[in-house]
């Protein structure tokens, strides 16, 4: 009978004990799970942002078609109450586009026929401003507002080659405005027509564990969408009226212009409206002289307090919920990331985020008291 071989001491197992974990501060432990989960969101959103970066002229054509379908959209669908739906779509966009066309057309006229008088008023004007600036409390030499003069002019005559190409430039640049607006003008049309449907379509392509969430979303997003875009064209257009009224009754030149250019400019919040009034105290300075420029930049101060006190509290709070500070820092972040068309874009897009994470919280909260409750 052989014996059993001895074991070697040095391969004998030790029970294992228990394992030792160093302990971690349970709020650090949870600001690094948040932590890596934000950077994936960052990362995320970085990649869109420069995916939308490559194409912006396709993103912006559907942002346009999108504002379209929110401010055409109501009038098509009460057009097809009385005639066929792709006849009243037709109706409401070439409609739109005649309007469109006929305030251009009216302002032109308007700066046409004041062309010589605005060269007389601000040749007047710019010989007043020189004698204001001469007196006190400036007391600028005569000789240096005409070394200024010179200058500007040599600087001209020295980049006039930098300006003509900067001009060949633009005529590229204004071939890609008109195809993002044709673009912007097919897209319209078919969400105006069938975006419902095509909505729906998109649902029924995603799995059906996020169906119900995609479409809660989805539905609180063109809410806030559709609000914001109809409150900002209510606010846009009552500050282009008090402009203009104002702008007029005091004499200014360019009253029409003025006005149009304060309802373009009231789509970027906080700060559109100031500077569109500063290039009228500038021309009411320049055709007016100082005493108008300064009721004008009054008009800025009980503009703005009207838009950002009345207006805005009125026509926007039923659809955009959002601090004033946190309007202003997505104005300049959007300002700062693209340009105008992010200043425009920044507010409108925080908010929509901010709607579908609202409903999308209150639909969890539904769903949790449902639960609790037929237990």
């Amino acid at each position: 009978m052989t014996r059993p071989a001895a074991r070697n001491p040095a391969t004998r197992q030790v029970p294992a004990g228990p394992r030792y974990e160093p302990r971690v501060n349970p709020v650090l432990r949870t600001a690094a799970a948040y932590a890596w989960r934000i950077l994936v969101v960052g990362a995320v959103v970085y990649a869109a942002f420069s995916v939308l970066g490559r194409f912006h002229e396709v993103a912006v054509a559907v942002f346009l078609g999108l504002v379209v379908t929110a401010v055409l959209g109501p009038v098509a669908n009460l057009l097809a109450r009385r005639m066929p739906r792709p006849l009243a779509v037709a109706v409401a966009l070439i409609g739109s586009i005649v309007l469109v066309l006929g305030v251009l057309s009216l302002v032109g006229e308007a700066v046409a026929g004041e062309q010589a008088g605005l060269e007389r008023e601000f040749s007047d004007g710019l010989g007043r401003i020189e004698q204001w600036l001469e007196g006190p409390p400036f007391r600028l030499d005569r000789g240096t507002l005409g070394d200024i003069q010179s200058r500007i002019g040599e600087f001209l005559s020295s980049h006039r080659s930098t300006i003509v190409s900067t001009a060949v430039s633009g005529l590229g640049r204004l071939v890609e405005v008109v195809t993002v607006l044709v673009l912007a003008l097919f897209c319209s049309v078919f969400f105006i027509h069938s975006g419902d449907r095509q909505w729906h379509w998109f649902c029924d392509q995603l799995p059906e564990t996020a169906r119900g969430g995609v479409s809660i979303g989805g539905r609180a997003a063109w809410r806030t969408f559709t609000g914001y875009t109809h409150g900002i064209i209510v606010v846009a257009a009552t500050n282009a009226v008090l402009v203009g009224l104002a702008l007029f009754a005091l004499g200014v030149p360019l009253a029409l212009p003025l006005a149009l250019l304060e309802f373009f400019a009231a789509f970027i919040p906080l700060i559109g409206s100031p500077i569109a009034l500063a290039v009228a105290a500038v021309v009411a300075l320049a055709s007016k002289g100082p005493i108008v420029a300064a009721v004008v930049i009054a008009l800025i101060v009980i503009i703005g307090q009207i838009e950002g006190h009345l207006l805005h509290p009125l026509v926007m709070s039923w659809a955009v919920r959002l601090h004033p500070v946190v309007v202003a820092l997505s104005v300049i972040g959007g300002a700062i990331a693209a340009g105008v068309l992010g200043a425009v874009v920044a507010v409108p897009l925080v908010s929509v985020v901010w709607s579908v994470h609202q409903a999308l919280r209150r639909a969890r909260e539904s769903a949790r008291a449902g639960e609790r409750a037929s237990r």
